[in-house]
């Protein structure tokens, strides 16, 4: 029948106005002989508008008329419908929800009579009520048809507003365990034989452990199997196997019906490559020996549902004091939160913004966190021990773990999360935690949870809101508590234990953790806005301690930077407001001694830390540091108190240069760590190299104004050598140089000499005054004739004494010569009188090879502390920093009269210039580029670790877990880390046989 224009134009407007889409296939769907009797019956329209999509629930009506089994059938359908509102709701909001099971209903046309009945017993069904519903199902295809039928009456209840988030998720995980339960039964009516030999139990784990199962999940076990009594346990394990197996072929294979859902049983120990079914003292023993953190977190939900419950029942009870002992193990929380951190890096990066579970701010952060809090305190409060996520949040609550307001938003936050997953899931019935981006999904979704008024948008602005509290309160709910307990701070709630207190700061990490309790105390106390800022700073600044290797250091170095700024204004707000800035300093003061110390000594320089003008972390050229230091050498009164000026810039500076290295090492949420560590290395070397040519220069023109005011009567330059003239020092290398000078026109040169002489010892007894920063030592060792020459000489005699004196090691030693501070003119002539020396003409001679390696071999003979570990020893072991160095300079000497790019004191840029002139393999140079960068780093991290130079790894545990955390490995991966620099230092110590010692193969 086709409607007249008048009254289509009317049905049109109400269409639209009861939020129809298409409006005009609704019409044509309208004037179907199906719906003839409900064409003019306005409860329709508005039963239709009630609907998550009315286009969706009108086709699904007309399909499901279409498919009844004749007119009688279409009419009690229609009767029903136009008679029970109930019937109305549930089917129309099915309907409009879900074309997965509109497509069931078509198959099955009479399944909707499932919906008819509406008494109290009905609204809650629990196992036993599926289990009926699914007694008549003998096999796979009846069992997916009794099962979609049944969770037909869940998502009516659902989608209508009968039952909320945690009793429909209940609901399907007690349908589950109804479904497999007749899964069991269908197998072991297959094979009597085997179910005569065994005893097994199905253990839930997972969502349907815990009560809270999706729509469309994985439904994750475990198996357990016993010997009847009599039987042979071998026989009896594989007999439960074969059962087991064919149970989950029931549940997971596809039918003409469709799936149930795949049953992985993946949690078990050793995972898909273990057993399928243990024995229960089988299960105990890997637990108790190989057992990871995260099996024991997944056995929080373990729960027995199918199959011998007694024995399900027996395994549990086995497993559950293993689980709250789990937070005793070492390394509890750093590896329940690296599994948190490596969940989020696999999500592909096209997707992270829009997932519902793993994403931050999403279901996982909340479930983990509640499960952390669970493992560490249910060991002792009993009732913390559900395995359903809310329900245990509310006990967090109730016990004081978790302050109320905070548990309120995240169980509000949880449930919008998990209906907007439900619904996205119940469309089709596919497993996926995706957020739709087609905007017909979306307004589904958004209409679905009654976000009726823009649904499209209101569903973005509350999932973001909601991830936005999720991940807020993730990073806040396992520390927050401590500052309640120790601040008293959760007025009229219970608190947080002093003993439950202490019992977290253990599991996080602390070794000390009555002193880091006092320390809370003394940060966060208190009424004034400074305790209440720190309020809000500390729980995430716990974490980042945590994080580390020290986090007793990191709280004590935030408490002493805190009293020495505390009244400064700018000091917490900076921490507040600007980003990089807390995470900065965490990572900094828990990276080791020498940052905090030089921190300590000069708090001010925390706002380098922020992300504002004040230059952040980006190192200073030497320009800009030789000028800053030169101004405040002109304003002091006297070289001494010039020499503490250029200190003081030392000081700042050298903590800049350790903190961009802690956090280029490290990385933090804003700035991950860097990726390339041989530009890092060679940032901190320059900027290093950089400060200490300042230094100098500063000092330098400090004893000049005093002793002549300026007016000395030499010219004085001052020739960096080794690490330092290859701008490669480390924080604790002395720096190495040489003194020239040339008498001006007219002075007598022993006048002059006399001059330079008294500079050279001034400089060097004013450098030498003690101090508690980190030393500035001047070595001059490397001079004609060694300690025995004069520490300074003038050009002349430099000239006269290379021409005639000198020896191949001093050739050696002046290819990383550079002038790095005074008079610029004459250091370009010294340049220019040794580079006949270090880039001979004729190359070497053999025996100036030879006389190179004897060298080598007696410094390293010489130099290697009695006792130390030569494999590990990253200066002089083999594959170490003398053996990348030796190696390249040989290089020079041989070939940088020939090739220019070899003209360089940098050892790794030489060492590209030789790989460019075919000197050396690229996998050789890439061989040796490795083990040096690998090596500065080791003996960087131990002066940051340590606030003392060394060579070696260091020995205390703690140390050594510090220095593995800034090379990239985490709690409990020290042995890789030595393991790692082992095979490394091997790999290049092959490569210098064969270019330094001439080994033929290696």
């Amino acid at each position: 029948m086709t409607a007249v224009p008048g009254r289509r134009s009317s049905t049109f407007t109400r269409l639209l106005r009861h939020g129809f889409t298409d409006a005009s296939a609704a019409e044509r769907l309208l004037d179907s002989p199906e719906l003839a009797p409900l064409r003019d019956d306005p409860v329709l329209l508005e039963a239709l508008g009630a609907t998550a999509d009315p286009d969706l629930a009108l086709l699904g009506l007309v399909r499901l008329l279409e498919a009844q089994h004749g007119p009688g059938a279409r009419r009690e359908l229609l009767d029903t419908l136009i008679s029970s509102k109930p019937l109305r709701d549930r089917l129309l909001g099915v309907l409009g929800a879900s074309t997965a099971l509109a497509d069931h209903l078509t198959r099955h046309p009479d399944d909707w009579q499932a919906l008819v009945m509406y008494e109290a017993y009905d609204l809650h069904p629990g196992v036993e009520e599926f289990e009926a519903g699914l007694a008549e199902a003998t096999d796979p295809v009846s069992l997916r048809v009794a099962y979609r039928r049944c969770l037909l009456s869940i998502a009516a209840r659902d989608v209508c507003g009968t039952t909320g988030l945690a009793e429909s998720a209940a609901e399907l995980a007690d349908l589950a365990t109804a479904t497999l339960r007749a899964a069991l039964g269908i197998a072991e009516a297959a094979a009597p034989e085997d179910a005569a030999l065994c005893r097994l139990a199905v253990i839930a784990m997972g969502k349907c452990g815990g009560h809270e199962l999706n729509y469309v999940s994985d439904v994750d076990v475990i198996f357990v199997g016993e010997a009847t009594e009599g039987a042979d346990e071998t026989k009896a394990v594989r007999a439960a196997t074969r059962l087991a197996s064919h149970m989950m072929r029931i549940c997971s294979e596809t039918t003409v019906e469709g799936s149930i859902w795949p049953v992985d049983a993946n949690l078990r120990p050793e995972g898909r490559n273990g057993p399928l079914v243990r024995t229960v003292s089988s299960h105990l023993a890997y637990y108790q020996r190989w057992a990871k953190t995260w099996e024991f977190q997944a056995l929080l939900k373990a729960r027995p549902v199918a199959g011998d419950l007694d024995l399900g029942a027996e395994y549990v009870a086995a497993v559950q004091p293993l689980v709250w002992k789990a937070a005793e193990r070492e390394n509890f929380v750093p590896d329940v939160q690296k599994m948190r951190r490596r969940v989020v890096e696999n999500i592909p990066v096209g997707e992270v913004d829009r997932q519902l579970k793993l994403g931050p701010g999403g279901l996982r952060d909340v479930e983990f966190a509640v499960q952390l809090l669970q493992l560490v305190h249910g060991r002792a409060d009993t009732s913390l021990r559900s395995g359903t996520t809310l329900d245990a949040l509310a006990a967090l609550a109730a016990g004081g773990y978790v302050g109320r307001a905070d548990a309120a938003q995240l169980d509000e936050a949880y449930r919008f999360l998990r209906s907007m997953e439900h619904r996205i899931q119940l469309f089709r019935l596919r497993r996926t935690h995706l957020v739709p981006e087609d905007e017909a999904e979306l307004r589904r979704i958004g209409r679905s949870l009654g976000l009726r008024a823009d649904p499209v948008a209101d569903l973005h602005r509350e999932w973001r809101r909601h991830a936005g509290v999720v991940r807020r309160l993730h990073e806040k709910l396992f520390y927050r508590p401590l500052l309640d307990a120790v601040a008293q701070l959760a007025t009229g709630e219970a608190r947080l234990s002093t003993e439950a207190a202490r019992e977290r700061m253990v599991a996080l990490g602390y070794a000390d953790p009555a002193s880091a309790l006092r320390h809370l105390e003394a940060l966060a106390s208190g009424v004034t806005r400074k305790a209440a800022i720190q309020r809000t700073l500390l729980p995430v600044l716990l974490g980042w301690f945590a994080d580390s290797a020290d986090p007793d250091a990191g709280l004590l170095g935030f408490r002493k930077v805190s009293d020495a700024l505390g009244k400064t204004p700018w000091y917490l707000r900076l921490l507040r407001d600007e980003g990089a800035a807390a995470q900065n300093l965490a990572r900094v003061l828990s990276a080791g001694r020498l940052a905090p110390d030089l921190l300590m000594r000069a708090p001010e320089a925390v706002a380098l830390l922020g992300d504002g003008d004040g230059g952040g972390l980006e190192p200073r050229s030497r320009a800009h540091l030789e000028q800053e230091i030169l101004a405040a050498v002109r304003r002091a009164d006297g070289a001494a108190q010039a020499v503490t000026a250029a200190r003081g810039v030392r000081r700042r500076e050298l903590f800049r240069t350790a903190a961009v290295d802690i956090v280029g090492s490290y990385g933090t949420e804003e700035q991950p760590a860097e990726a390339d560590q041989g530009a890092l290395v060679d940032r901190v070397g320059a900027a290093v190299s950089d400060l200490t040519a300042a230094t100098l220069a500063g000092t330098l023109r400090a004893v000049v104004r005093d002793g002549w005011g300026d007016d000395l009567p030499t010219r004085f330059a001052i020739i960096g050598m080794g690490r330092f003239g290859g701008h490669e020092l480390g924080y604790g290398s002395d720096a190495d140089v040489l003194f020239v000078h040339e008498p001006r026109e007219g002075v007598d040169e022993r006048e002059a000499s006399r001059a330079a002489n008294k500079v050279v010892s001034e400089m060097r007894r004013l450098l030498q005054i003690p101090s508690a920063d980190p030393p500035l030592l001047i070595d001059a060792d490397l001079r004609p004739e060694g300690k025995s020459g004069p520490l300074v000489r003038t050009l002349t005699s430099y000239e006269a004494y290379y021409r005639r004196w000198a020896l191949t090691w001093e050739s050696h030693a002046l290819l990383r010569a550079e002038p790095v501070a005074g008079d610029e003119d004459l250091g370009r002539r010294f340049m220019d009188l040794i580079d006949p020396l270090r880039y001979p003409a004729d190359g070497l001679t053999d025996e100036a090879v030879r006389e190179i390696r004897r060298l080598k071999a007696r410094m390293e003979s010489e130099r290697l502390p009695r006792g130390a570990d030569p494999k590990l020893h990253a200066k002089l072991g083999p594959g170490g920093l003398s053996d990348v160095e030796w190696t390249v300079q040989l290089m020079q000497l041989r070939h940088g009269s020939t090739e220019p790019g070899l003209r360089t004191t940098r050892t790794r840029e030489a060492l590209a210039a030789a790989r460019t002139a075919g000197l050396i393999t690229d996998e050789d140079a890439a061989t040796l580029d490795e083990a040096w960068v690998l090596a500065t780093r080791v003996r960087n991290a131990v002066m940051l670790v340590r606030g003392r130079a060394a060579d070696t790894f260091p020995t205390e545990p703690r140390e050594l877990a510090a220095v593995g955390r800034y090379l990239g490995y985490g709690p409990g991966h020290a042995g890789d880390m030595l393991d790692a620099y082992r095979r490394t230092a091997r790999r290049a110590r092959g490569v210098v046989e064969q270019l330094f010692y001439g080994i033929a193969e290696r």
